[in-house]
């Protein structure tokens, strides 16, 4: 039945659109911030609202561009704004208010909650986090401490509390494959297209690109081929991948180009609109914008046009 529920009415796209959260109208993100303000002052703290942060008397900043894609993607519309922004500003508050889990937390603890993260570049301070390591353009990981209502990324002079990062890192990947698969779904059609996408709640879910081989063979029950995969992280929660075996690798990245790009609009925890060449556990991205930015191209090397014309001689047309 859930299928037929009617979703709240929300503003049409052709109404005034607001400048710092487009998916918002400029009446729905006036009641977003109003709902805002109002949660922080029931917990007892006084906030001036901008555009997408709030900021209090102590200077502190409070980010709200997640808050607003997680409103924003609620099928119960904006009845239920109030109360998520409850609920955020308590996590935050409870989270920035109280001690630091690195200051009571045993060393062992906080080595087997650690995890690492695949972030964007934006919001990445180079100089805390100078350790991050490259996973492809615009695309960093970072080792993150997973806690009950919260994640901390590590800065490198908290890491520094805690061992060698490369050892850390170990650990940490040692963890992430530990992950269990929540959910997980196949997109085929019937020219070929196909691959399987990796969902659920942990902040971890998209990070698991850097344990591919145990997801793949987890999911599929087959190990990865030499030639890898194709690989898109839309977000946080989701990783689609599709084995590279044969030419249906050509209709399955233009299915995963689309699906990357969509995923990645207006959503909580956002990564990346693109998809990937995963082989060898390097990533070369393979779809970008359209340089008038109208929509998505193909863009592929020298070594990926050969695997495909290899594949296309090993799987010649009927």
């Amino acid at each position: 039945m859930g299928l037929f529920r009617r979703r709240p009415r929300r503003d049409g796209r052709d109404t005034p659109r607001d400048p710092a959260f487009a998916f918002f109208s400029v009446n729905e993100a006036a009641w977003f911030r109003s709902q805002v303000r109002e949660a922080f002052a029931e917990h007892g703290l006084e906030v001036t609202v901008y555009a997408d942060v709030v900021t209090d008397s102590a200077d502190r900043h409070f980010g709200l561009g997640n808050l607003a894609a997680v409103c924003h993607n609620d099928d119960r519309g904006t009845r239920v704004w109030g109360e998520l922004a409850r609920q955020h500003a308590g996590m935050v508050l409870r989270t920035m208010d109280g001690p630091s889990a690195l200051d009571v937390l045993p060393p062992e603890q906080i080595r087997s909650q650690l995890y690492p993260r695949v972030i964007g570049r934006e919001g990445l301070d180079p100089q805390a986090f100078g350790y991050a390591r490259f996973v492809a353009p615009g695309l960093y990981e970072v080792l993150a401490l997973d806690l009950p209502e919260s994640v901390m990324m590590l800065t490198g002079d908290a890491l520094e509390q805690l061992g060698e990062i490369q050892q850390l890192r170990e650990r940490a990947l040692h963890n992430l494959r530990e992950l269990p698969l929540e959910a997980r779904e196949t997109v085929r059609d019937s020219d070929g297209m196909r691959f399987e996408v990796v969902l659920g709640d942990s902040f971890y879910t998209a990070s698991r690109v850097l344990a591919l081989e145990s997801v793949v063979q987890q999911v599929t029950g087959r190990p990865l081929t030499p030639d890898g995969a194709l690989v898109a992280m839309p977000f946080r929660h989701q990783l689609a991948f599709h084995v590279i075996r044969d030419t249906s690798v050509i209709p399955s990245l233009n299915a995963m180009a689309s699906f990357a790009a969509s995923g990645y609009e207006d959503t909580p925890g956002a990564i990346s609109p693109y998809v990937y060449w995963w082989r060898g556990g390097t990533l070369t991205q393979l779809s970008d914008e359209d340089r008038d930015g109208e929509g998505l191209r193909i863009v592929v090397g020298d070594d990926f046009q050969e695997l495909l014309e290899r594949l296309a001689a090993q799987d010649p047309p009927v």
